[in-house]
């Protein structure tokens, strides 16, 4: 009996077929290594199998100390599994003291208890005095619930001092009402100075205005000498006019002069323009 060609063809891929589905010995050593699949462990030498061996042991300790799974407790040597419990402990008293959710208090022994809860009570005042989440005043001592007035007048005026919106102007003191409109004003005359968003010229007093007026006439004079976009020629005075127009004249003399540069030749005066002579044109080849 005759086999076709087609017939015959999936017996001449078996070979290419299997050939592909195996991976080659870097890539099998190296998914053995990593834990990956698929790994054939039958392929490997015994040097390698060693290596495979240790790297799955320290996987496995770093598993078990990061909660991490795979871990079998059972494959950690007697150091590596008392290592491990000296570290589960003392994370576990620090997630207590921080107050994380991880935290198994009946772990702790009666000392590491009351340190917590000590560190309970303190995360529970500062947050009382930051003003972060509900805050049950009752649980506070006298001490505590002084500490808790000072700070919330301290935020209070700092609200105020900063203009957001929790600001609660009417429940400030009169020194207090004095020392916020102190600060505001302080800070728009900060935004004045530098031409910022916000400014209210309104709030400046005279002097102030003065010299917010010469600040804005130094970064105008600024941006005209460098060339930037806040450049407003218009706001230059006629001295300033003058000494800017001169350094142009001589920025363009030199350009002109080495051909280099932006040149502009109706701008050279007759002498200047006789001490340049003019670049011939190039030929036509």
């Amino acid at each position: 009996m005759k086999l076709t060609r087609c017939a015959l063809l999936p017996f001449l891929l078996l070979p290419t077929l299997a050939f592909a589905a195996a991976p080659d010995a870097a890539a099998n050593l190296l998914a053995c290594t990593k834990g990956w699949a698929p790994c054939e462990r039958t392929r490997l030498s015994l040097t390698e199998l060693a290596d495979v061996t240790t790297a799955d042991r320290v996987r496995n300790g770093a598993n078990c100390r990061n909660g991490l799974l795979p871990c079998d407790r059972a494959k950690l040597s007697d150091a590596e599994g008392f290592a491990l419990a000296v570290t589960l402990y003392d994370r576990n008293v620090s997630s207590c003291r921080d107050g994380r959710r991880t935290c198994d208090r009946s772990q702790l022994t009666p000392s590491e208890a009351r340190d917590v809860l000590l560190a309970d009570r303190q995360r529970k005042l500062g947050d009382c005095k930051d003003g972060f989440g509900p805050c049950d005043e009752a649980q506070l001592s006298a001490a505590e619930l002084a500490l808790l007035v000072r700070a919330r007048r301290g935020r209070l005026v700092s609200d105020c001092k900063a203009g957001v919106e929790s600001c609660a102007a009417a429940d400030l003191t009169a020194s207090e009402a004095i020392e916020v409109a102190s600060a505001r004003h302080e800070q728009n005359l900060v935004l004045c100075s530098h031409g910022w968003e916000g400014c209210d010229r309104l709030q400046l007093t005279e002097p102030e205005r003065a010299g917010v007026d010469v600040a804005a006439n130094g970064r105008n004079l600024s941006d005209c000498r460098d060339g930037r976009d806040g450049c407003d020629y218009l706001l230059l005075s006629r001295p300033q006019a003058e000494a800017l127009a001169a350094t142009e004249r001589a920025r363009n003399y030199d350009a002109c002069l080495h051909a280099r540069g932006y040149c502009d030749r109706t701008r050279l005066t007759a002498s200047q323009a006789a001490a340049i002579p003019i670049p011939a044109r190039p030929t036509a080849q």
